[in-house]
């Protein structure tokens, strides 16, 4: 059982996010953005963060980046829509700055659940 993270602004993702992978096992907590999500793993790390790119406030570059800084060995897999952009311009940026595994919406969970025990199998 892993302590994940899951920030994203859309509160029907978090849901069905939260759903799949306390059915799979692990212990989820979601926020709907960057800020409450930094001051929570602060408190208490987590194993693996799975953010979203394109938020209100701060948004998942930037999380990434400050998150990486403070704990270089975190695992984190980015996920975008990408707003009114193409999604893979916000996931080449987020793999650049630190994320360990990038996913475009909609994805699978097959698909992620993939990445996620990829990333755990390497602690």
């Amino acid at each position: 059982m892993a302590r994940i993270l899951i920030i994203d602004d859309n509160p029907h993702l978090l849901t069905a996010l939260r759903k799949l992978l306390v059915y799979k096992g692990h212990f989820i907590i979601d926020v709907p953005n960057s800020g409450v999500g930094i001051a929570m793993h602060k408190k208490e790390p987590f194993d693996l963060i799975i953010t979203d790119i394109v938020m209100p406030g701060k948004e998942g570059i930037t999380t990434i980046i400050e998150l990486k800084k403070d704990y270089p060995n975190l695992k984190i897999i980015a996920m975008s829509g990408g707003g009114s952009n193409e999604p893979y311009g916000y996931l080449d940026i987020a793999k650049r700055v630190g994320a360990d595994r990038t996913v475009a919406k909609p994805f699978s969970s097959e698909e992620l659940l993939e990445m996620i025990n990829e990333l755990l199998a390497e602690e």
